[in-house]
C-alpha cells in the first residue's frame, strides 16, 4: 500500500515487528504497562460524551494497549459483543488468559458474557473500533487504519490514542547533548493523524492531546519504565549492542537531570465511518462528436419530434 502525503516518520519495520512479538509480562500474570492503562482509563471516560452505543466492538491489541482498559469498555457496553485482535501469538495468549472467564466462573454458568471473540471480525460489522497506545509503534499505520475502516459498519466510530512528538523530549535533549543517536523514533503530530484518517475514508476526525509528566527517583526506575513502554524503533538508531560502560554513562547522565522526569505527549483521536456515497467527479469533459453520438443513441429530442 502506497504512503499518502501525510505519511508518519518511518520506523524500522523489523524492529517494530520484534516489539509486537515481545511481551514483557509472563503468561502466568498478564499485565499491560501502567501508562497505557492510565491512558486507556482516560479514553474510556470520553465514551460518556458519545450518545451512540455500539452493539459490537473491536479492541485492537489490548495485551499491550490495556487489559484493564478493555474491561472498562466492556463495562460501558455490557450488552455488546466483544472482539479482540492481537498482532502476535504471545499477545493473543495473554489476552485469552486475561479476558476469557474460566469454565467454572459464575458468569459462564448463568448465561452471562463468556468473553470476547478473537481474530479479525467480519467486515462492516463493528459499531466501534478501540485502539489504545499502539499506533505509534507500528510500521504500517496506513494498513491499520484501512483494517479499522473495513471492520466498521457505516456510522460506526473509532477511538484511539498514541504518543505524540513531545514524548521523551528531556531524553532527546540529553542524547543530543552527549552526541548520541536519537533514543526513540520520531512521533507523528496529531494533525497529520487527522489527515491520514480522512485519506483512509473516515470523516469528522476530532483530535486532541495532553502531556503527562512522570518523575523518577532513580535512573534504574526510569529505564525500567521505558523498557515496559517500548523500544527505539528509529531507522538510524545505534546499530549494535551497547556495553556495560555505556550503560553506566547513561545512568550518570540521567542523574544530572533535575528533576529526573520524562514527558509523554498523548494524542486522542475520534472519527466516524460515513455512509457510503456515490463519488461524483467535480467536472466531466466530453467532445462535441461524442455528445452528438450519445444523443443519437437516445433517440430524437422532444423539439425534434415537434418539428417532425
Amino acid at each position: 500500500m502506497s504512503l499518502p502525503d501525510h505519511a508518519p516518520p518511518p520506523l524500522d519495520p523489523i524492529a517494530a515487528r520484534r516489539w509486537q512479538n515481545l511481551m514483557g509480562a509472563p503468561l502466568t500474570s498478564p499485565t499491560s504497562p501502567w501508562l497505557h492503562e492510565e491512558v486507556g482509563r482516560r479514553m474510556a471516560e470520553r465514551l460518556n460524551w458519545i450518545k451512540q452505543r455500539p452493539d459490537a466492538w473491536l479492541d485492537w491489541a489490548p495485551a499491550r494497549g490495556g487489559l484493564a482498559a478493555h474491561r472498562l469498555v466492556a463495562g460501558a457496553y455490557p450488552a455488546a459483543r466483544q472482539w479482540v485482535h492481537e498482532p502476535s501469538p504471545r499477545a493473543l495468549a495473554q489476552s485469552q488468559r486475561a479476558l476469557v472467564p474460566p469454565w467454572w466462573h459464575a458468569q459462564r454458568w448463568w448465561g452471562g458474557q463468556t468473553g470476547p471473540e478473537f481474530g479479525l471480525p467480519p467486515a462492516h460489522a463493528m459499531g466501534m473500533v478501540w485502539s489504545n497506545m499502539g499506533l505509534h509503534s507500528t510500521a504500517q499505520p496506513v494498513q491499520w487504519m484501512s483494517d479499522w475502516h473495513q471492520s466498521l459498519r457505516n456510522d460506526g466510530f473509532l477511538m484511539f490514542s498514541c504518543l505524540g512528538p513531545d514524548t521523551l523530549k528531556e531524553l532527546r535533549a540529553l542524547y543530543e547533548q552527549l552526541g548520541w543517536p536519537a533514543p526513540a523514533q520520531a512521533f507523528t503530530d496529531m494533525h497529520d493523524w487527522g489527515d491520514l484518517l480522512v485519506e483512509a475514508g473516515f470523516s469528522e476526525p476530532v483530535m486532541d492531546m495532553e502531556r503527562i509528566v512522570l518523575t523518577y527517583a532513580t535512573p534504574e526506575r526510569l529505564l525500567e519504565e521505558l523498557r515496559e513502554l517500548g523500544r527505539n524503533l528509529h531507522p538510524q538508531r545505534f546499530g549494535a549492542c551497547r556495553g556495560r560502560g555505556w550503560g553506566a554513562s547513561l545512568k550518570r547522565a540521567l542523574e544530572t537531570m533535575s528533576p529526573m522526569q520524562l514527558t509523554f505527549e498523548v494524542i486522542y483521536g475520534h472519527a466516524i465511518k460515513p455512509p457510503t456515497r456515490l463519488k461524483v467527479a467535480p467536472e466531466a469533459v466530453i467532445s462535441l462528436d461524442d455528445m452528438k453520438a450519445s444523443l443519437r443513441r437516445q433517440g430524437p429530442t422532444k423539439s425534434e419530434q415537434d418539428r417532425g
